[in-house]
């Protein structure tokens, strides 16, 4: 490379009368990135044309030169408006010209000049220029002021290494205060705003205070800056004596021929995320927190955590699934073997394994079984698990009160982990399980949130394929599950939840569906669980009806089958003292074991008493035989209610009253018998609520009972909702009442009409023994029960028909007078 340089003596900078300056315009050189101060030497390069011409003119010339710094620093195609007004008369010292055509030059600055007018643009500017005066007297406080601003340099000049090292010389050898804050404005890294700031402070007391706090600021900033580096740099070689250390340790294990465990671990992760064959988001949030596993110091915290966490993303079955059982047949016989009768559940998972067998794609159905305890809602699934040869697990929901049951724990918490439906996948081993939520109408809701909310997405078929964990924060895919709901009651079950599932109702059994069970399931699984064979121990027929009848009373089996057990466990303790090797237990030896009969069935069998009828009532554990009590008694026509009754059953009494008084003269009842009297309604349990409307038409009966002094037939009970205008309304189970009253002894219902739809469901067995009455009105109900029948009065139906026909004549007169007009 071939370079030019031009140099001129510097002293004719310094010899430069300001007169001179003043005399004629001089030329404006735009410059950036820097500001040329007075006094002091700068290094500058231009590279455009004209720019470059200006230069050599110049400093052929042997003029000053004027230097402006740029508004903006990027801006290429400048105006007059782009510079600063306030600049410095510059002196060339040198240059240097480049075979590029760019000129880079040394420039003396002689004084601050500012300019008054342009006086030409083309082919560079030139500007008429003056030089403002610098207001300065000496004082104490300018002394102090430069002193400070030296010991301030002297600490900055240690801390920043942009500074050269002669600077600090050259301040103390400056006299001048004007100089002096030039000096160290120039050199400080502070912005090209803040320089021409102090290059336009024609006061020097104020240029030196302004240069004061620049560079008390750059001191700040450069000890924070070294406490910064300082810190990272102890906290640095820690990190680097613990790998030094750890690379030392590892070299030691090896020639030692120990492992690493730690390597051993990172390993043995890998493997297993390979393995797991999981979704691509799962596998992409699993190798990372595998990379900072690996990165991090095992005696860490938070090694813990992230470890826990692998641990549970590798060990989920992400790609795991048992294969389906689709031999119809086959399962339909391990459904038979474990359940007795309750052949539409049996019916509907036949269908099930049918609809896979065509379609494998098929996604899990969403079945609730809805019965009182005891039914077997719980191990009928486990039964489904067998006859599907799937994996089972069962998950409590009663009582769950926090959502984080079903959703799981962020992993910001101490002790976070999966909720209850990840952990139950985890455990059953397969991504396709028969998964049991039981109890799902005793889910509880606080601040801790709503679970059954969060069972939403996963109840849904149609959003659980991606089921989002808190913990995880990975999706999961739900689909294949196949989940089963319990629960006794619907009501409790929010409705949003309970359209998500298919509902099939399991009822209670009767008595001999009763026998058939414990002859078939109970008694051989009490035998095995006591020790006992069917060589030690026997029931006869009449001995487990016995049981049955007067020692449990419930639709389910779970009494029945503690009954058994006591009974085994008797005959166990002598058969192992000795005392007998075999017994044939018969009714009169029911007795000796259970002791005194706990249920006594006479109340059906009672004469019929004058304002006392028995209803049906169906409960959580099934129907139930409630005697609804009326008495009257001289007073103010007051009505008492007793019995711990809810709302609805209270109107419903009030609801029988009313009516009873409105067909009291069709009955032949004064209407001073309601005026004289006080009326008393019970309905016995009285430690036990009630509540419901199907009661109505039982006390309307007992009411119309006791004014008629009729009591009803025997052996009668009924069930309906009254209304006002004397029409019987359906009702809800009616098969759990008809059980009851079978078990009652019962052998006539008044049920409504409306419901003659559902004695579909009721077994051949009750119907049999029952005569079902269907009853449409109230006087349906006084025909059967009471055998009144009501009167209806002439006179009225004449006068409702006279007024019809008055309407009708009115009405064609008003048509007639139409016409006319």
């Amino acid at each position: 490379m071939i370079m030019e340089i031009i140099s001129t003596d510097s002293e004719k900078a310094a010899n430069i009368d300001k007169k001179v300056l003043t005399s004629e315009p001089i030329s404006i050189l735009p410059i950036k990135t820097t500001v040329v101060f007075p006094s002091l030497v700068m290094p500058l390069m231009v590279a455009e044309a004209r720019y470059t011409k200006l230069v050599d003119e110049t400093l052929m010339d042997g003029k000053p030169l004027g230097l402006f710094t740029q508004k903006d620093q990027e801006k290429e195609n400048l105006t007059i408006d782009d510079i600063y007004n306030v600049g410095v008369a510059g002196h060339i010292l040198k240059m240097l010209r480049f075979p590029d055509g760019s000129v880079r030059f040394l420039v003396q600055g002689i004084s601050r000049i500012k300019i008054e007018k342009f006086v030409e643009t083309e082919p560079f500017w030139k500007a008429k220029i003056e030089i403002p005066e610098e207001a300065f007297v000496e004082s104490i406080e300018t002394e102090a002021l430069m002193r400070n601003v030296l010991e301030q340099l002297a600490k900055v000049t240690k801390l920043a290494p942009y500074l050269p090292d002669d600077l600090q010389v050259s301040a103390y050898n400056t006299n001048e205060p004007s100089k002096l804050a030039d000096l160290i404005a120039s050199n400080l890294n502070v912005s090209i705003a803040e320089k021409q700031e102090i290059l336009e402070l024609f006061d020097v007391k104020k240029r030196l205070l302004k240069v004061n706090m620049m560079i008390n600021k750059e001191l700040q900033v450069l000890e924070t800056s070294r406490k910064i580096q300082t810190d990272a740099a102890s906290e640095m070689s820690k990190s680097q004596r613990d790998y030094i250390l750890r690379e030392q340790l590892k070299a030691i294990k090896k020639e030692l021929g120990e492992t690493d465990d730690q390597l051993v671990e990172i390993e043995d992760l890998k493997k297993k995320i390979e393995i797991a064959n999981m979704p691509d988001d799962a596998r992409e949030a699993s190798e990372k927190e595998l990379n900072r596993l690996s990165k991090m110091n095992p005696a860490a915290a938070e090694y813990t955590v992230s470890r826990t966490y692998l641990d549970w993303l590798v060990n989920l079955p992400w790609s795991i699934s048992t294969e389906d059982m689709l031999d119809i047949k086959a399962a339909h016989k391990v459904l038979n073997e474990d359940h007795y009768d309750l052949e539409k559940v049996k019916e509907r998972i036949l269908e099930y394994l049918a609809f896979r067998k065509l379609n494998s794609d098929l996604k899990g159905p969403i079945l609730c079984f809805v019965g009182p305890p005891g039914v077997g809602k719980t191990s009928l699934g486990i039964s489904i698990a067998r006859a599907m040869d799937r994996k089972f697990f069962r998950m409590s929901l009663g009582g769950v009160r926090d959502e984080a049951e079903v959703r799981g724990h962020r992993r910001t918490y101490i002790g976070a982990l999966p909720g209850r439906i990840i952990q139950g996948i985890r455990k059953a081993g397969s991504n396709n399980p028969v998964f049991m939520l039981d109890e799902v109408d005793k889910i509880g809701q606080d601040f801790r949130g709503d679970p059954s909310s969060a069972l939403l997405e996963v109840l849904d078929p149609e959003q659980n394929f991606s089921f989002a964990d808190h913990y995880l924060d990975v999706n999961f895919d739900l689909t294949k599950v196949m989940f089963i709901t319990t629960a006794n009651i619907l009501e409790t079950i929010p409705a949003v939840l309970l359209d998500r599932m298919e509902v099939i109702i399991l009822p209670g059994y009767t008595d001999l569906e009763k026998l058939a069970i414990a002859k078939k399931f109970l008694v051989p699984r009490n035998l095995t669980d006591h020790g006992l064979t069917s060589k030690n121990l026997a029931f006869t027929d009449k001995a487990i009806k016995l049981v049955i009848a007067d020692y449990t009373r419930e639709s389910g089996l779970r009494n029945l089958n503690r009954e058994l057990g006591t009974i085994c466990r008797k005959v166990a303790r002598k058969v192992a003292e000795e005392e007998v090797k075999s017994m044939n237990v018969t009714p009169k030896l029911v007795e000796e074991f259970l002791g005194p009969v706990k249920f006594f069935q006479d109340f059906a069998e009672k004469t019929p008493t004058v304002g006392v009828v028995p209803g049906l009532a169906w409960t959580s554990a099934g129907g139930e035989i409630l005697f609804i009590e009326a008495t009257a008694m001289p007073g103010k026509k007051d009505l008492k209610l007793t019995g711990q009754l809810g709302d609805v059953m209270k109107e419903s009494v009030l609801t029988a009253l009313s009516y009873l008084r409105s067909i009291s003269d069709q009955l032949g009842i004064e209407q001073s018998y309601f005026t004289t009297h006080d009326f008393h309604v019970h309905v016995p349990a009285g430690a036990t609520p009630k509540d419901g409307p199907s009661a109505g038409v039982t006390m309307f009966t007992s009411l119309a009972s006791l004014a008629t002094n009729t009591p009803i037939a025997p052996y009668m009970a009924m069930t309906g909702e009254i209304t006002l205008r004397g029409e019987v309304l359906p009702i809800g189970g009616l098969k759990q009442k008809a059980l009851a009253a079978f078990r009652a002894g019962i052998k006539t219902i008044l049920f409504p009409k409306k419901n003659e739809r559902d004695l579909r469901e009721i077994p051949k067995e009750i119907m049999n023994k029952i005569t079902f009455i269907p009853v449409e009105t109230i006087d349906d109900v006084l025909e059967n029960a009471l055998g009144l029948k009501l009167k209806k009065p002439a006179s009225k139906g004449k006068k409702v028909k006279a007024s019809v026909k008055n309407i009708k004549k009115k009405s064609d007169s008003k048509a007639k007078k139409k016409k006319r007009s």
